[in-house]
């Protein structure tokens, strides 16, 4: 993490802001796709978190039918990601990736938030983010 000069003597410098949520190259290749293919236009991909399953909490992946003004507007590779404000503590510093195996194919979460996900993958358990003070 890289600090900013703050030109004001007296005060801190600032902390450069983390990057609230990234894509890798197959993840943003396949939203690319599907939304090529979807059926009518789309703002982009809505990303949040909802409580369910065995660990508490499920990440959340749709299509964004709107701009909710409230949502976290992020642009990386090409496709424009709006994070509910409810998960944004949840989902600084997440990259969502693509992976395919022999068996299946699917978007996976890596977050530096999580601290425990259920044995069928599908539930996790988040922390918000914590930052120096």
């Amino acid at each position: 993490m890289s600090i900013e000069m703050n030109p004001q003597p007296g005060l801190r410098p600032r902390r450069e802001r983390p990057k609230l949520i990234s894509l890798t190259d197959a993840a943003a290749a396949r939203v690319r796709e599907i939304m090529a293919r979807a059926d009518q236009p789309y703002a982009g991909l809505r990303v949040g978190v909802k409580n369910g399953g065995c660990a508490g909490q499920e990440y959340v992946m749709e299509y964004a039918h709107d701009v909710n003004p409230l949502d976290e507007r992020v642009e990386d590779k090409g496709v424009q990601i709006f994070v509910d404000s409810k998960a944004v503590l949840f989902l600084i510093g997440a990259e969502i990736d693509y992976e395919t195996t022999k068996l299946s194919a699917k978007f996976t979460f890596k977050n530096p938030n999580q601290t425990d996900a259920c044995g069928c993958g599908e539930s996790v358990t988040l922390k918000a983010a914590q930052f120096e003070s």
